[in-house]
């Protein structure tokens, strides 16, 4: 069982006599010694911080202790700035644990920096967290320290999730005004039948009269929802906590995300963003140096689709017995015959890492413009069926007040 962590503050003299202070995280004050004299610098003062009363963080489990694909870029472009300006790996991760904005990231980058100290690699660190770096970067900073160029992977790292952080955040900020008028429109319909409805039914049955068939409907409508409103909401966090549950196995994804691919309007869509990013993902490791083998095993997983990923294995298979890259892709249909042939290019001209980033970039345009045509299509579509529906409630609402003056003669 390993030791449990305190904090410390501690005040430092560095190489040039000048007094530094902060904070460490280690199992006692001789460990927090020794780790800043192999830093290269004099302890002055080493002091424990009380963790308890109104000091003690808040931790909300999924919320606080969410790390973001946008935080491990942050962090990969800072560590390669600080490595190219001559800095040490440990003083480089010393720096980014204290200046990390994501606390939870912040102690996984004490911890790494922790084992980087005792004589592991940083591949080898950051492979003991693989819930929070993506195996993409593991094997990456393995083949960049194995090759002498940890810095440029690092770069290689930082613009690859950059990439896929900008991508995400088109497609959410395409998406969002579409989700929310849709929320809204929900919200006023159950609204409407939850508290609206009702009084004109009690309305209408106080005056007596048998109720057009439009109105009697949504009457009927009304008074389901009274009753299955709860089961109902029961019902979706239910299928949402399965979903989440099994989102991740993989009977599961055969079943399911196969159909992704086949749902109209939004099927393209879901191709183009599984093929970009295993493009670019593929492409950056082969420029890192990362055996093909074992970059097909990785992107596959990475792409997000389990079509994709099985596809990459039936490659590898190929490839393993001497074929080209191109050839078998020919043969998985959820390949574009345009990627197929500019792979086949990069493989002949030797450039496949430049031309399969070029295949990424042209389909991070196509998601982006797919996306804008979708937003178009979508906000029209939603008027007319919104308008639909309020049209439907009112003239059902207001069709039995025609009679209601005979029923009152």
């Amino acid at each position: 069982m390993a030791a449990q962590t305190k904090t410390f503050e501690y005040s430092v003299r560095d190489s040039g006599g000048r007094i530094q202070t902060g904070k460490i995280e280690a199992a006692n004050e001789a460990a927090v010694s020794s780790r800043l004299k192999a830093m290269g610098m004099s302890p002055v003062s080493i002091t424990a911080v009380s963790t308890g009363g109104l000091n003690t963080e808040i931790h909300i489990p999924g919320l606080t202790d969410k790390i973001s694909l946008k935080d491990i870029a942050v962090m990969a472009r800072q560590m390669a700035t600080m490595i190219q300006s001559g800095l040490s790996l440990i003083r480089a991760l010393n720096i980014l644990s204290e200046q990390t904005e994501n606390k939870a990231l912040a102690k996984v980058i004490q911890e790494v920096r922790s084992d980087v100290e005792t004589g592991n690699s940083l591949s080898q660190s950051l492979s003991k967290h693989q819930g929070v770096f993506p195996p993409l970067m593991i094997n990456m900073v393995r083949a960049g320290e194995v090759g002498g160029f940890l810095d440029d992977v690092l770069v290689s790292v930082a613009e690859n999730f950059e990439a896929s952080v900008k991508l995400q955040g088109k497609i959410k900020s395409a998406m969002t005004y579409p989700v929310v008028v849709f929320a809204i429109a929900v919200l006023a319909v159950i609204g409407m039948l939850l508290f609206i409805v009702p009084v004109f039914a009690s309305m209408y049955t106080d005056l007596g009269g048998e109720l057009p068939a439009l109105t009697q409907v949504l009457v009927n409508m009304s008074a389901f929802l009274k009753i299955g409103a709860v089961p109902i909401v029961i019902g979706i966090v239910v299928a949402v906590v399965l979903f989440n549950k099994n989102k991740h196995k993989r009977g599961f994804r055969e079943k399911v995300e196969p159909l992704y691919l086949k749902m109209p309007v939004f099927g393209g869509l879901v191709r183009k963003i599984a093929v970009a990013r295993f493009t670019r993902n593929f492409g950056a490791m082969i420029k890192a140096g990362v055996p093909i083998l074992q970059a097909l095993d990785i992107v596959g997983e990475a792409s997000g689709n389990i079509v994709i990923e099985n596809a990459a294995k039936a490659v590898k298979e190929s490839v393993r017995t001497g074929n080209s890259l191109a050839a078998p892709l020919q043969q998985h249909p959820v390949f574009p015959a345009m990627v197929v042939q500019m792979i086949a290019v990069g493989e002949d001209t030797g450039a496949l890492d430049e031309m399969l980033a070029k295949v990424a970039d042209f389909y991070d345009q196509e998601v982006e413009s797919t996306t804008e045509a979708l937003t178009s299509l979508i906000e029209p579509l939603m008027i007319a069926v919104l308008g639909g529906i309020v049209g439907f409630m009112v003239i059902a609402l207001y069709l039995p007040i025609f009679g209601v003056f005979d029923l009152i003669a």
